[in-house]
């Protein structure tokens, strides 16, 4: 992969983690308490209890999407990025503009989903 596909990759990488951080940021700010005195009933409170679950929710997600990201930027120094952790090969430059986080080609990846399903 040439230097401008990595610079590409990176700056495509820096903003993701840099977007989840501010979501979190935000998150932190703004939805960490629920007040009692702007919801009339129980009905308000429980609603707003389940968005503000819900919320965390995604963050979870977004931490485990982070890990992923800080990973796929410590291959971008180290020189691995775009190399299947399966198969070894390039991972094709179509599925790393779409996951730009992804360690697995197109074909290992589709292998991976067929054991979890058959496992589960």
């Amino acid at each position: 992969m040439n230097t401008e596909s990595l610079q590409k990759f990176k700056v495509l990488l820096t903003e993701k983690r840099d977007d989840i951080l501010k979501r979190a940021k935000d998150t932190l700010k703004d939805d960490m308490t629920l007040d009692t005195d702007d919801l009339p009933d129980e009905m308000d409170l429980a609603s707003s209890e389940y968005l503000q679950s819900f919320t965390f929710r995604l963050r979870g997600r977004e931490r485990g999407l982070l890990d992923k990201i800080e990973k796929a930027l410590s291959r971008l120094e180290d020189g691995s990025f775009g190399m299947c952790d399966s198969c070894g090969e390039e991972i094709s430059a179509k599925r790393l503009e779409a996951r730009p986080e992804a360690t697995l080609c197109i074909q290992c990846k589709e292998e991976q989903e067929r054991q979890e399903r058959d496992y589960s």
